[in-house]
């Protein structure tokens, strides 16, 4: 590499990095995956970098940025499964003792993302559990279009510009996602969430109920209609009164078999759950992404995916 492009390549990392993190949260939404969205990063970031001696300025650098990563999504959503969480698959479990059904083989279930908001700024909304599960009823185009105009808030001749489509194209794609959604059960209230000292110590109290299996703990901080998944299991849970028959008779266990770690996932209270095994030693066991309105859990989403670890900077394995 000669000094000239040693400082080409500094200089186009000076001017790109500051927009790296919002790129992984698009990308993260368009495709519901944690690891395909940082390949996709990359796939942006070389491409940029091939063509940065080319960039004239007609747009802004990040546009330009966003343009690239939108057509690379956009090109990989056409050759993959949209990832569904199981309430996109079956209805919920009437019984708490019924076997955990699993899903057809192949399946792709969406990932949590280890984002928080304090980092993300822009797009922030993007990337909330809710939002990222009801786009995946949407086609490609559509969840470009929703992000872009709902959440960071583009005009429809920058998002337009962005796509290869016309502002009135962006303006029906749009229109068409929001009826989609609104199909799909998805509302905004449901990424309502308390102020941050109030949604640290409802954590707070979730991970020292979860670990001392203190079923009324858990009752009291349920809504009476929450929502517990667990993929890869197809089976769910709604209502409090299910979701707490399960946790008591099939899961929680006895004081100290869970250790929690509080984290942050898709911008959400969430942590991350390690099983006792027979030696002692706690060992990954899944991530639990809370969805909170008012003062009351909402939602349980539990990812039985111990790879998803890693993602998070958490190690496999913890003892005390």
């Amino acid at each position: 590499m000669t000094v000239q492009e040693i400082v080409d390549e500094d200089e186009f990392t000076r001017l790109t990095d500051p927009y790296r993190r919002e790129l992984l949260a698009f990308c993260y939404s368009m495709l519901g995956s944690v690891e395909d969205a940082e390949d996709l990063v990359q796939e942006t970031y070389l491409r940029a970098w091939r063509s940065f001696g080319g960039f004239e300025g007609r747009s802004s650098l990040r546009s330009w940025l966003y343009r690239i990563a939108a057509n690379r999504c956009l090109t990989a959503l056409e050759r993959r499964p949209r990832r569904p969480m199981p309430s996109g698959l079956a209805g919920p479990a009437e019984d708490p003792d019924v076997p955990l059904l699993g899903a057809e083989p192949g399946t792709t279930w969406l990932q949590p993302f280890p984002a928080d908001p304090a980092v993300i700024v822009e797009g922030r909304d993007s990337v909330r559990l809710a939002l990222v599960a009801a786009m995946q009823h949407l086609s490609a185009r559509q969840r470009a279009v929703l992000i872009l105009r709902e959440v960071l808030a583009w005009r429809a001749a920058e998002a337009a510009e962005v796509l290869g489509m016309t502002p009135t194209a962006v303006n029906s794609a749009l229109q068409h996602a929001r009826a989609r959604l609104a199909r799909a059960g998805h509302v905004e209230e449901e990424l309502t969430e308390p102020a941050e000292p109030d949604r640290r110590a409802l954590l707070g109290r979730y991970v020292t109920a979860f670990e001392n299996a203190d079923v009324a703990g858990l009752v009291a901080l349920l809504h009476e209609d929450a929502v517990m998944e667990m993929p890869p299991f197809l089976t769910w849970f709604e209502g409090r009164a299910a979701v707490i028959g399960f946790l008591e008779r099939r899961c929680l266990g006895s004081a100290g078999d869970f250790r929690l770690v509080p984290i942050t996932a898709n911008g959400q209270p969430a942590a991350a759950a390690y099983t006792r095994g027979p030696d002692g030693v706690h060992r990954a066991h899944g991530i639990q992404v809370l969805s909170v309105h008012g003062a009351a859990i909402t939602r349980i989403d539990t990812f039985l995916d111990p790879g998803l670890f890693a993602a998070f900077g958490l190690p496999l394995t913890i003892t005390r």
